[in-house]
């Protein structure tokens, strides 16, 4: 099973909309995991157009029609793996303990809000994943989003991708 994570698209504040690049990705991917701050439902109603499945979460800049329409946390299982969803999970300074205490059930937790690309192991083994942004890099070099594959509930290889610079 082939994953799409992304986060934090910001359209149309930061992008006019999402690269083709990610469009490609979206139409091979299996699940498209969308970890909130979409900004406009537009683009939710792209993805689940285009997506074979798609799970996301609402963020903190999300207005109160996508909030109608996406849970704040969403939990999956995809290939028997225990997945979860969610746009904040506070400072990066004790991130790891703070998530493996909250979400004691999970394989991977992919979350956002920070723009910036992560990929550590909790105590206990919870995978935590942020795609960083496709549309808006902030104070990183390029914008970002991550594909990975699961098989047999096991999280297999997990790769960052860099956007070309507008």
């Amino acid at each position: 099973m082939r994953l799409l994570l992304v986060s934090d698209t910001h359209v149309p504040l930061r992008a006019r909309g999402l690269l083709d690049e990610l469009l490609r990705e979206t139409d091979r991917a299996d699940v498209v995991v969308h970890a909130g701050d979409w900004v406009d439902v537009a683009t939710l109603n792209l993805l689940e157009e285009r997506a074979r499945r798609l799970v996301g979460v609402y963020g903190n800049n999300d207005g109160p029609e996508l909030r109608a329409r996406l849970p704040e946390e969403a939990r999956v299982r995809l290939g028997g793996l225990r997945l979860g969803v969610v746009h904040e999970t506070g400072a990066a300074r004790g991130r790891e303990t703070r998530c493996a205490q909250s979400y004691p059930d999970l394989d991977v937790l992919v979350f956002g809000h920070s723009h910036i690309p992560w990929d550590t192991v909790a105590p206990g083994g919870l995978r935590l994943l942020n795609p960083g942004s496709p549309t808006d890099r902030r104070r990183q070099p390029y914008c970002t989003y991550m594909t990975c594959t699961v098989a047999d509930g096991v999280l297999g290889e997990v790769a960052l991708h860099r956007l070309p610079r507008r």
